[in-house]
Formats: C-alpha cells, sequence, structure tokens
C-alpha cells in the first residue's frame, strides 16, 4: 500500500463583486483509495458546498468568495491499493461488450476530437495487437513527438493543436493520448492529480494530469508525459478531458497566484506502506467491472 500526505494551497484575489469558484481538489474517495484524514480551510467566512459524483468518486466543491483575498488549504492523507496486471494479458474490450459507464469515453469530446484523429490512428497503430502493448505505443508516439515545454498552452489548447505545436505541459500529452486512443475505439479518460517524483528542473511540485485506458475489466494508468510517478497518483478526479476536473473554474473577476503543492510518501514497511516506485506492470485503482457478457446463439437481445 502506498500513503501520501498531501497539502494544497491557493490564493486569490476577488474584485469588488464576487466571484463563484468550482474546486476539484479533494483526493476522490474510492474502493482503492481511502482518504484517511483530511482538513479543508477557507480564509473567508463563507460555506463551501461538496458534490460527490457517484459514478467515480470525484468531489466538486462550489464556494461564492467575497471581495478580497481568498486562501484554500487542504491537507489530506490518502491510503492507495493498486492491482498490478501482466501487460502482455492485457486485451482492448471490444465496444459490444463495454460495461455501460464506460462507453462514453470512447466519444470525441471538446479538448480531444478523436474524430479529427481517424486516420492518423489507424495508420499508426490500426496493425498492432490490440492490448496494452498498443496503448504503450500510444504513448511512446505521444512522448517521441512532442516536448514537455512550460508556458506554451493555455486553457483552449487541444489535441490538434498539440499535435501541430509538438509541444506541451501533462494536460496537452493526455489529452492528445486519449483522442488517439478514442479514435481507435479504446475507451481513455483524463485524470488530475500531483506530479509526485517529477524532476525539480521541471518547477515547483503542481497539480498533474495523466490517463486511464479501460483494458480487459478496469481502467489503468498511464503517464502520457512521463514526469512523475504513477504510483503515487492522488486521483483528484476523472472526466472526458480537463473540462470536466480543473483543478478550479472560476466565474467573476478573479487574480490568482501560483498553487503550493507538497505531497510526502509515507514510508513504513512494518505496517506494509511502501515507497512509490516505477514498475513494468500495469497499475491500477479501479475495483473493476466484468465485460458484459455475450448472448448465448438465438438469445434474444432484449427482453420484456
Amino acid at each position: 500500500m502506498i500513503r501520501i500526505e498531501l497539502q494544497v494551497e491557493l490564493n486569490y484575489d476577488i474584485d469588488a463583486n464576487g466571484a463563484d469558484f468550482v474546486f476539484n481538489i479533494h483526493a476522490a474517495q474510492t474502493a482503492c483509495q481511502k482518504v484517511s484524514a483530511e482538513n479543508l480551510v477557507l480564509s473567508q467566512p463563507v460555506v463551501p458546498h461538496i458534490h460527490t459524483d457517484a459514478a467515480t468518486g470525484t468531489r466538486y466543491m462550489r464556494v461564492r468568495a467575497l471581495p478580497g483575498p481568498l486562501k484554500l488549504s487542504y491537507a489530506a492523507t490518502i491510503d492507495i491499493t493498486h492491482h498490478f496486471a501482466e501487460p502482455a494479458h492485457l486485451a482492448e474490450v471490444p465496444v459490444y461488450r463495454l460495461p455501460p459507464e464506460v462507453i462514453g469515453y470512447i466519444y470525441p469530446s471538446r479538448y480531444c476530437q478523436s474524430d479529427r484523429l481517424l486516420r492518423l490512428a489507424a495508420h499508426e497503430f490500426g496493425a498492432l495487437w490490440q492490448g496494452h502493448g498498443r496503448v504503450q505505443a500510444i504513448v511512446d508516439w505521444v512522448r517521441s513527438r512532442v516536448s514537455f515545454t512550460s508556458n506554451v498552452s493555455n486553457s483552449t489548447t487541444s489535441a490538434l493543436d498539440t499535435l501541430i505545436e509538438r509541444v506541451g505541459v501533462c494536460r496537452d500529452f493526455a489529452h492528445l493520448m486519449i483522442a488517439l486512443c478514442r479514435a481507435l475505439n479504446i475507451p481513455a479518460r483524463f485524470a488530475t492529480g500531483t506530479d509526485f517524483g517529477a524532476d525539480p528542473a521541471l518547477g515547483p511540485p503542481d497539480f498533474h494530469a495523466y490517463v486511464e485506458v479501460w483494458l480487459g475489466d478496469r481502467w489503468y494508468i498511464f503517464d502520457p508525459s512521463g514526469t512523475a510517478i504513477p504510483m503515487a497518483f492522488v486521483r483528484f478526479g476523472t472526466g472526458r478531458d480537463a473540462a470536466d476536473v480543473a483543478f478550479a473554474t472560476i466565474f467573476g473577476g478573479v487574480r490568482s497566484q501560483a498553487p503550493f503543492i507538497m505531497t510526502r510518501a509515507i514510508e513504513d514497511p512494518s505496517q506494509g506502506l511502501l515507497r512509490p516506485v516505477r514498475c513494468r506492470e500495469a497499475l491500477s485503482t479501479d475495483a473493476g467491472t466484468p465485460p458484459v457478457p455475450v448472448p448465448a446463439a438465438g438469445a434474444p437481445l432484449v427482453r420484456a
């Protein structure tokens, strides 16, 4: 098991009319990710409203902020249990056998225009074995063609933009990988966390975007930017793309400061707490769902 201690601090200066925020900075509560302790402090006398998405465990916090400075501090201790799988044993699942809750992640979305990449995806990856190896080939292809460069993209940059410009940050790597997967009918979703293990040369610790792909019977983790250690990813949210799970969506006149983020792995083998490392196995923090069964020959597809 991996135990992560997390601290997040966000600071804003809000104009005279106030502003509305939707935050996604709470660690998700899932079957494989347990939040054993957490604390939220807001510098203003406002009441946050928190909604949890039942399907993903993603928690959204809505705040109506007053004019002036707003400081948000969130701290949590999170225990993560991983499922390990041999990559060569993970096959893709045909659309007719996907669980209903997964089907939505094969469609194009705002930042992942997979319908515009059908020919490219088929040419580059169409002949490969349909499983983990093909998804890893997409990861390698994206890494070989896109350079990690800070401050070269913004909130409107899409997968197509990244394909053309060949530069971006973790968010852009994730969008391009997702679009290529979906162009091959491979369900892929956008996930947010923090960049534990990133090279300090890339800058101070930050939020991080990565990808989860449906293979076999569950979502598996991929980090197309390759900048962090997947075993330490604390999942905040999952969605179709960044529009669904931005760490802060702001409505109103606001000036932002750079976030402060600190993550620390607690290592104690006597308690079964291990240090996060890079590994060759496929990793998942999803409990898994069996594929939809195939009806027997002659059986009706719909029953009254």
